[in-house]
């Protein structure tokens, strides 16, 4: 994973949390805030309106699309750490300010919280989504 140790460690503390006592304590709270600074509060609102979908193909190839809070739908890819929002080209490119943007941190939360939505698509469909967001950017 192209996370940071303490990064993995803390999501990872935060899946077990969840799955004991179907809560985030304050302090995995406020490592999440620390560690992933101002994206932490707006990808745990992202959660709690359930905005992240799991894609799924038939030969299991896996993205995220996450409703943004404008309302735009983001791809996100978990594998390799990407997502198609300007604040992750902008702050996590090419300033470096930021280890990922809400959107992808809303995939790992929703990963370790079990809120992802399911979505299961055929090999077109989800080449079309991939094709769909080569136009965005285009």
């Amino acid at each position: 994973s192209t996370l940071p140790a303490v990064a993995e460690e803390l999501l990872r503390e935060i899946k077990k949390a969840f799955e004991e006592t179907s809560q985030v304590p304050d302090d995995l709270l406020l490592g999440l805030k620390f560690i992933f600074g101002p994206s932490a509060v707006p990808a745990l609102d992202l959660v709690d309106q359930r905005s992240v979908t799991r894609v799924r193909s038939p030969s299991g190839r896996i993205l995220y699309q996450v409703l943004g809070s404008s309302g735009k739908l983001y791809t996100c890819y978990s594998s390799c750490h990407f997502c198609t929002c300007p604040a992750f080209g902008f702050s996590v490119l090419q300033k470096s300010e930021s280890l990922l943007c809400k959107h992808i941190l809303a995939v790992y939360l929703s990963q370790a919280l079990g809120a992802c939505q399911e979505l299961a698509v055929s090999e077109e469909q989800l080449t079309n989504i991939l094709l769909a967001e080569e136009e965005d950017e285009g």
